[in-house]
């Protein structure tokens, strides 16, 4: 008999912490466990679809609030509204992802005699949620039985907070590519490059930066072009930058693409410009296709997932000139291209699945952190 787990999001749209949540509760439904998925959000939003067997309480609480008294009675009821819904699904682990989201969960066990996980999809040092929301982030994490982080460095930072109750870290996996994607990369008829990125179009993905080291590192380098795909509220400001530099010919915002690996097989390059991160599903994928890649190292990810001068390049947080170099660097030199693509693809095996999967089964089994080494 398979076990009852239930998984707390605050919705399934677009986003990185959606997408591992309808993957989990997919893959352990599809092994034979009886899944529940508990959303805030109604389903107008979804982005990512579920298995039919995995029952689906959308709960439709995204209102927003604009007052401190209105918050209060929004987020009161919200508590109630998941602990009734956590009652209902009988579940032997609740798991929840995202910072707020986990507060919520928390306060709706409190009653509960359940097993409950909460996840971080994030570095919290780089992504404040409030003052209210940290103090009560201080009193609900020690009260979850484990946390699970993606990187050492937060676990680190999280393990005061924690008060003994155990932190493991898991980072995220990559599947290898659809056969018809991993093939060599292509070969070109002529000489046109591209450049890719890939993210949210917002202040966290510092493609801002990006587009000054691109005008500065294609100087010289007619043939390169970049595409950034995504979606987000900074798009008019990406294209009033772009416009300002001159770069519409060579600057492409593709917006939501609903099938990314295929725009980024035909790319020579991948750049991760975010000044900060949880644990970037856009850099493994493109590596994963055998891109070489430049990233930012920022808190927190690229540099446990890039081996610098192996696979890419890491530039230090914040230095534009130094992005400018390695992206200039890159885009001339063909051969540390390919020689950089055939070590990517190894994320594959380093990130697989079968790893990723593995070390959730040891928290579910109270197995201790020290066993996913």
């Amino acid at each position: 008999m398979g076990r009852r787990l239930t998984l707390v999001s605050p919705s399934l749209a677009l986003g990185g912490a959606e997408r591992v949540v309808s993957r989990m509760a997919n893959h352990w439904a599809a092994g034979g466990d009886t899944v529940s998925v508990i959303t805030l959000s109604g389903t107008a939003c979804d982005t990512y679809t579920l298995d039919p067997a995995v029952t689906r309480i959308a709960l439709d609480l995204m209102s927003e609030s604009r007052f401190l008294l209105q918050a209060l009675y929004h987020n009161w009821v919200r508590v109630g509204k998941v602990e009734d819904a956590i009652r209902r699904t009988r579940p032997d682990t609740v798991i929840s992802f995202t910072d707020r989201m986990n507060v919520v969960t928390l306060a709706a066990c409190r009653k509960l005699d359940v097993d409950t996980v909460v996840a971080e999809r994030i570095d919290p040092s780089q992504q404040p949620i409030g003052y209210y929301w940290s103090k009560l982030r201080r009193w609900g994490y020690p009260r979850a039985r484990a946390l699970v982080v993606q990187t050492e460095a937060v676990r680190s930072q999280l393990t005061p907070m924690m008060r003994g109750r155990p932190i493991y870290v898991i980072p995220n996996y990559i599947d290898a590519p659809a056969p018809e994607l991993s093939q060599p990369p292509r070969s070109h008829a002529n000489t046109k490059r591209q450049l890719a990125a890939m993210g949210r179009l917002d202040y966290q993905k510092g493609f801002d930066l990006l587009i000054d080291a691109f005008a500065r590192a294609a100087e010289g380098q007619p043939d390169w072009s970049l595409v950034i795909l995504g979606e987000g509220p900074e798009r008019r400001r990406l294209e009033e930058q772009i416009h300002t530099r001159g770069l519409e010919p060579r600057v492409q915002l593709l917006g939501w693409v609903s099938d990314p690996s295929r725009v980024l097989r035909d790319c020579d390059a991948f750049v991760l410009s975010s000044r900060y991160e949880g644990f970037p599903n856009a850099l493994l994928e493109a590596m994963a296709l055998g891109l070489p890649a430049v990233a930012i190292d920022c808190p927190s990810g690229p540099a446990d997932i890039i081996r610098h001068e192996v696979d890419g390049l890491l530039v230090p947080l914040g230095d534009v000139p130094t992005l400018t170099t390695a992206l200039r660097r890159l885009m001339s030199d063909e051969q540390l291209r390919h020689r950089f693509g055939r070590e990517a693809v190894q994320v594959v095996e380093r990130f697989s699945s079968e790893r990723y999967y593995a070390r959730w089964e040891a928290v579910l089994r109270h197995d201790p952190p020290s066993s996913l080494e």
